[in-house]
C-alpha cells in the first residue's frame, strides 16, 4: 500500500518514521531482515534512491546493518536505538513546541487535565 506522504516532511524521513514505527510496534524485530530497498520502493511508490537514503539513515544511526549478498537486517539492539531516538526528538522538538503553544495559548497543565474529555 502506498504511504500517504505529507509535503512538510521529506519523503526519505517519513520512510525512516515508517522503519520506526514497524521496529516500535515489533512488526520487525531485532536481527531480523527487512525488505530490500527495490522492494520497500515498490511498497511505498517511491524511487528507489528515495529508499536508500532512508536505510543510509537508518545504517548511520546503527539500527540496520548491510550484509553483502544477503541485504539488510536490524541491529539486535534496533528497539531499544529507536526508542532513544525518538525520546531525542520528542524532548528537543516535539514538547518545546508544545509548551510553547501552550503559553501562546494561555493554557496549564491542569487545562491539559480537565481539557481532554
Amino acid at each position: 500500500m502506498p504511504m500517504d506522504f505529507h509535503a512538510d516532511k521529506p519523503i526519505y524521513q517519513q520512510i525512516v518514521d515508517y522503519a520506526f514505527a514497524n521496529i516500535l510496534s515489533e512488526l520487525w524485530r531485532g536481527g531480523e531482515r527487512v525488505p530490500s530497498v527495490r522492494d520497500l520502493a515498490a511498497l511505498m511508490s517511491v524511487n528507489s534512491h528515495t529508499a536508500l537514503k532512508a536505510y543510509d539513515y537508518l545504517q548511520a544511526r546503527g539500527i540496520i546493518s548491510m550484509r553483502r549478498g544477503m541485504g539488510y537486517y536490524l541491529a539486535d539492539d534496533a528497539r531499544t536505538r529507536v526508542e532513544a531516538e525518538r525520546r531525542h526528538e520528542f524532548l528537543t522538538v516535539t514538547a518545546p513546541e508544545f509548551f510553547r503553544q501552550m503559553r501562546l495559548l494561555g493554557l496549564t497543565l491542569d487545562d491539559l487535565d480537565t481539557g481532554i474529555q
